[in-house]
């Protein structure tokens, strides 16, 4: 026998997991996200009227675009809205066009708000495509199941369903902040980046000033800046000068290059009364005090976030906590930077809206994915008791939001529509069933199988609330009632209806933009110079009969309607009259148009 030592063969380094062990998955990533973001999203963007305020204000005001010619000036109706930039206006206006403009007939009869979505769609696919690929630094299996986080948000799926600014701005800033990470760890790196890339960034930059304004520049700016002073208080050898690999010089030029030919042109179309509205009134009141009755403490957008943030909000917090413990990893500190800036802000602004904070779900969103693929054993970066509060809070917020979405499909219909539907109420069960079922594997440490079923419980759960209950909420669509009253009930000859008390913007985009937005007076007083329909809500009934009566008027009840008004919280009874028209009747008195 021998005296040799017999030294052991050493084991095989252990095998990477890869996410549903398919590598294959990891190639065809794109279209899998696309398709199952459609299959998400696609079932309320089709069955969902056109919502009050801020969709029909939005979707309305590139209806009219189309019809004008003009796609330098913001109107809705026969107001200017000067509130955000161009570009989602021209992105609504382009995909009605090419989706068929000639359904979307200036008689209102046949608009379909579902091509102004489309941009919403797109812009949301982008977004969840950029979480990916950013995502995939840390490799492909954490992109992917961030980009699903966040594609599965109750949020971004809302917002990808609605016809307005924020999936889009999304995009854009994804393509920021994923030219800054990669300029970031190119430098902690030592290696660089290419010239392609960085102008990527600015272009994704530009747009999202046409979208939204200074926006995308608060969130790139606030992360830089707690970059520079995390990486100057920890004396990590990175500076500012990180930076100049962005090429500022060429990127601000071709900035300028995309946004300047509109801002010269709506500055002399509107006579400098766009910056003074967009700047001066609307994102200056948001920074001054809680706008439009939208102000809330700090602590909102946590609190919202139950919601809002769900599913994925189910891992955010132990992710949060697995980046603080990764903390010296530059990638992740950028994360926490990009994330924990933005969201700071957010609840220190006076007006707060769920969507406000959208922009740092992603950084979250790779986060959580991150901790959902670390191994258990690896995961020890904070104490024991962290850990366990950080998972317990997640708990209970994820829970509290499984309680909502799934009672909501079956309350509901009781409280807006016909009464309980038992196959919603079947589907409320089976996906509440299968998210209860995400936190049991959870506790048991599958955290890649409680991540599958969370998915799959929102992917049963969103679909029945936006395609089942949405459209048997009867009560809450007063305009799509209205508008086929006032289809019924006009005549030959009649002028647009006058509006006097409900004037939402939904009632708007059904009917066109020549309705005439007044009250009780102004109402009385067009129908008794000009006749045809008036639209008025119980509130101003009384000044529209007294008008009349001043006028030697009269009129005529043909219809009425009763519902729930969603946008002011209260109960709505409006009648549909028709106006006497007199043959030399005096011009109108008080005819009041309400800036919108």
């Amino acid at each position: 026998m021998s005296d040799a030592t017999v030294v052991p063969a050493s084991p095989a380094p252990a095998e990477k997991p890869r996410l549903l062990g398919s590598r294959e998955l990891h190639r065809f990533a794109y279209p899998l996200l696309a398709v199952v973001c459609l299959m998400l999203w696609l079932p309320g963007i089709l069955s969902l009227p056109a919502l009050d305020r801020d969709e029909s204000r939005f979707a309305q005001s590139s209806r009219q675009m189309l019809e004008s010619g003009n796609f330098v000036d913001i109107r809705f109706g026969k107001i200017p809205r000067y509130k955000k930039p161009v570009g989602i206006y021209w992105m609504q206006a382009a995909a009605t066009a090419i989706a068929g403009h000639a359904e979307n007939r200036a008689d209102g009869q046949a608009t379909k708000i579902w091509t102004y979505r489309l941009p919403s769609l797109i812009g949301g696919i982008a977004a969840v495509w950029l979480t990916y690929w950013l995502g995939s630094v840390f490799g492909a299996a954490v992109g992917l199941v961030a980009a699903l986080l966040l594609g599965f948000s109750v949020l971004l799926t809302a917002e990808a369903t609605i016809a307005t600014t924020d999936a889009v701005l999304l995009a854009t800033v994804m393509g920021v902040q994923g030219m800054l990470l990669r300029i970031y760890r190119a430098a902690a790196d030592g290696t660089s980046i290419s010239t392609r890339l960085a102008m990527g960034g600015w272009v994704a930059f530009a747009l999202g000033i046409l979208i939204k304004g200074p926006v995308i520049a608060g969130v790139a700016g606030s992360t830089v800046a707690v970059l520079f002073i995390w990486d100057w208080r920890a004396k990590t050898g990175l500076s500012w000068t990180w930076l100049k690999a962005s090429k500022p010089i060429w990127g601000l030029a071709l900035t300028l290059l995309i946004v300047a030919p509109w801002l010269i042109a709506i500055w002399r179309e509107s006579q400098g009364a766009f910056f003074q509205q967009s700047l001066g009134n609307d994102f200056a009141a948001k920074l001054a005090g809680g706008q439009e009755s939208h102000g809330a403490p700090p602590g909102y957008n946590l609190l919202i976030s139950t919601i809002a943030f769900w599913p994925a909000i189910l891992f955010v917090l132990p992710g949060v906590g697995l980046g603080i413990a990764r903390a010296k990893e530059p990638p992740v500190r950028f994360l926490l930077a990009w994330a924990g800036s933005w969201w700071l802000i957010c609840e220190a602004v006076p007006t707060k809206l769920p969507q406000y904070v959208l922009p740092a779900y992603p950084a979250l969103a790779i986060l959580a994915a991150l901790w959902v693929l670390v191994p258990k054993a690896e995961d020890q970066g904070l104490s024991l008791g962290w850990r366990k509060s950080l998972s317990a809070i997640a708990v209970i917020q994820y829970l509290v939001g499984l309680i909502a979405l799934s009672v909501a499909p079956v309350w509901l219909p009781k409280l807006y529509g016909d009464g309980l539907a038992v196959g919603l109420a079947v589907y409320a069960v089976v996906g509440g069933l299968i998210g209860l079922g995400a936190v049991m594997m959870l506790f048991s440490g599958a955290r890649l199988i409680a991540f599958s079923l969370a998915l799959m419980s929102l992917l049963i759960l969103a679909p029945t609330l936006t395609a089942g209950a949405g459209p048997r909420l009867n009560d809450i669509w007063l305009s799509e009632k209205l508008k086929v009253l006032v289809a019924r009930d006009t005549e030959p000859g009649d002028p647009p209806p006058a509006l006097a008390g409900y004037e939402e913007p939904s009632l708007v985009f059904a009917l066109g933009k020549d309705v005439d937005l007044t009250d009780g007076r102004g109402a009385a007083g067009q129908g008794a110079e000009l006749g045809g329909l008036a639209l008025v809500d119980d509130h101003e009934r009384p000044q529209f009969l007294a008008r009349l009566a001043e006028l030697q008027s009269d009129a005529t009840p043909v219809d009425e309607v009763t519902g729930f008004n969603y946008s002011r919280g209260r109960k709505v009874h409006v009648t549909v009259y028709r106006v006497r028209k007199l043959v030399y009747a005096q011009p109108p008195a008080h005819r009041v148009t309400h800036q919108r």
